[in-house]
């Protein structure tokens, strides 16, 4: 895998470089700016860009505005944003333009390197991996989706769950479920968001953006 990474922070930049090529992943450019990243996109072409949201010259949403520009114009480069702060509405455009290869997750919330090994290669093989907070912070002012309202406590658990990127399996031991349980609850979801069967996972990535831009009723934030 090929990565690019864009960060302000010297410091930082180094360190996650160290990180990611001690774990044989290659990193074609490190740089310090959007335009930085952009250039660097264009040229290498990575499987994965990890973008921090501030950077120069205002410091405010360059990064992230540079994620949305990524996809928009290099969809088969995966982004992770990696930020202490969560920029909803470019979050939100993030996630729901082109939903697949998109992770977003808190510097000050990553408890362990293996966590953020795990979710770039996740990102990158085209799933998602989203932090809770910035799950909670996307629900702050939700619409009503009649299909959400359909579904059980459990089933809201289980969505939930596979809206931060977790695979059944991972659903299964965090919940105490067999594996066989959680399939059935996951096709009772999509059943009940009118979700149609696909030979892909793309179903999974339409759940969760019902999740993100809408709840129900009774689980309000």
């Amino acid at each position: 895998m090929r990565v690019v990474l864009a960060e302000d922070n010297a410091l930082l930049r180094d360190g996650i470089v160290l990180l990611l090529v001690e774990h044989d992943i290659e990193v074609v450019a490190s740089v310090d700016n959007a335009e930085d990243l952009l250039g660097a996109i264009a040229e290498h072409r990575p499987e994965l860009a990890i973008v921090d949201v501030r950077m120069p010259p205002t410091y405010t949403n360059e990064g992230i505005r540079a994620a949305v520009e990524i996809r928009t114009r290099h969809p088969d480069t995966a982004v992770l944003v990696f930020s202490q702060w969560v920029e909803t509405d470019y979050a939100r455009q993030l996630l729901t333009e082109n939903p697949s290869k998109v992770g977003y997750l808190l510097k000050d919330r990553i408890v362990g390197t293996d966590e953020f090994i795990k979710a770039a290669r996740r990102v990158a093989d085209g799933g998602t991996a989203l932090d809770p907070e910035v799950i909670r912070q996307l629900l702050a002012r939700p619409a009503v989706d009649q299909g959400l309202a359909r579904l059980s406590e459990r089933e809201g658990d289980i969505l939930a769950r596979l809206a931060e990127g977790r695979s059944n399996h991972a659903i299964a031991e965090d919940m105490h479920l067999a594996v066989r349980s959680v399939e059935k609850h996951v096709t009772a979801i999509f059943t009940k968001l009118d979700l149609a069967p696909a030979a892909t996972d793309h179903r999974r990535v339409l759940a969760v953006l019902r999740y993100l831009s809408s709840t129900a009723p009774d689980r309000e934030a």
